[in-house]
């Protein structure tokens, strides 16, 4: 009894036959059992071809199988086929392997092309990376420009090589630009570590002197000291990291142990001066009450010795210094200038001009006068309407600016001695 497709059979005696366009080939024999199972392996064995080839063509449809890959695979089973021992279609396996020939070589020209383009790409981004590597390389940013020359480093790993030539070119220039920035960055911290050395030594030896200087009761002196050393501590420059913090505390702690005693004695000195700032007040209740100035003489001389009493009194606390001197001096000023107004009022010259003025003035009006009633007498009333309107205006020789022999113009009397404030300082 045969067992039998459209493909192949197997006899009774258990022979396997596969039929191709070449004929009819033996494939096989089977002995294990009737011929229907021994067709239904055979049968299973071509299935497992047509699988393999199925997933040729969907592996090279996706794109995961390369082409030259493809390429082999499919001649590996070209191989097999014509050899397996498998009833099926095993011409139509190898008409769809011939098939996938069409496919490799489209794949491989696209793949040409993508590398072409991604070549391309590389050899961009590549140059590039070149150029911000050579611009960090000049530039003296050590921080920054240290770590992106590190990820430009990873980036030009992860990019595909380009044509030989251009790329050892382009990754000498990279190389090059990444040793002269890491030359330079190492001397600037070697130079810079240098100068914080130098920096820790010139704020340790200010430390000490700030010590030194924590215990006076130099005031003033140590004062300006202080704000020296601090000066200097600026200029220094920057020690090592953490030397250069506890340094500061040191420092600072030596100061604030000299401001604080300091500021400890002007509490203590001003609460002394407050009793005289009373006495000031006082003065300046007393001398303000002169005001506003009546008899000029007799608030000089009560404003002098208020002075005294202002200047004897003493030093106040700093922070009123400005507003006593402040009153003071304004009571000062409007004394001055009640005794100045009242010796211009009696300065002899300023008299005798204003008396000359007035007589000028009196001799003109009756000139013109005698002019008015000469021309009415004769009938001339032209000269008689000028002359009376001359007795409206200013006298001849007399101006609108201090004509008068000087009123109004310049002093030249030299003032008197003791004119001025008198003022002996508050402090």
């Amino acid at each position: 009894m045969t067992a039998q497709n459209d493909w192949g059979r197997v006899t009774s005696d258990g022979t396997a036959y596969v039929t191709t366009s070449a004929g009819e080939r033996v494939v096989g024999s089977w002995q294990a059992d009737e011929p229907e199972e021994g067709l239904a392996f055979f049968v299973r064995r071509f299935a497992d071809l047509e699988t393999q080839v199925t997933l040729l063509e969907q592996r090279l449809a996706s794109g995961a199988t390369a082409p030259d890959t493809a390429t082999a695979t499919a001649a590996k089973l070209r191989e097999t086929i014509a050899t397996a021992a498998a009833i099926g279609d095993l011409d139509g396996l190898l008409a769809r392997l011939d098939a996938l020939g069409g496919v490799i070589d489209e794949r491989r020209a696209q793949r040409k092309a993508a590398r072409a383009a991604a070549a391309a790409q590389a050899k961009e981004r590549k140059s590039a990376i070149v150029g911000e590597a050579e611009t960090i390389a000049a530039s003296t940013d050590w921080r920054n420009g240290h770590n992106r020359l590190r990820d430009l480093l990873e980036e030009w790993k992860r990019l595909p090589r380009v044509e030989r030539s251009v790329d050892d070119e382009l990754w000498h220039r990279f190389s090059a630009a990444r040793t002269g920035y890491t030359r330079r960055r190492k001397a600037h911290f070697a130079a810079m570590g240098e100068q914080r050395e130098a920096a820790k030594a010139a704020k340790q030896k200010l430390v000490a002197e700030a010590r030194e200087l924590s215990t006076s009761t130099d005031w003033g002196a140590t004062s300006a000291a202080m704000r020296d050393l601090m000066t200097r501590w600026k200029r220094a420059g920057q020690a090592p990291r953490g030397v250069d913090d506890e340094l500061w505390s040191q420092f600072r702690a030596a100061q604030d142990v000299f401001f604080g005693a300091r500021d400890a004695a002007d509490a203590e000195r001003d609460a002394e001066l407050v009793v005289n700032l009373e006495v000031k007040r006082e003065v300046l209740a007393q001398a303000e009450a002169l005001l506003p100035v009546g008899d000029a003489k007799a608030a000089r001389a009560r404003l002098r010795t208020l002075q005294d009493r202002f200047a004897a009194a003493g030093k106040v606390p700093r922070d009123a210094v400005r507003e006593v001197e402040r009153r003071m001096r304004a009571v000062e000023q409007a004394v001055e200038a009640a005794q100045e107004e009242a010796w211009r009022r009696s300065n002899p010259e300023a008299r005798a001009r204003a008396e000359s003025t007035v007589r000028q003035l009196r001799e003109s009006m009756q000139s013109l006068e005698r002019k008015r009633d000469t021309a009415r007498a004769k009938g001339d009333e032209k000269a008689a309407t000028a002359a009376e309107e001359g007795l409206g205006g200013p006298p001849p020789g007399v101006g609108a600016g201090g004509g008068r022999g000087g009123v109004g113009g310049g002093r030249s009397t030299p003032r008197r001695e003791g004119g001025g404030s008198g003022r002996r300082g508050s402090r």
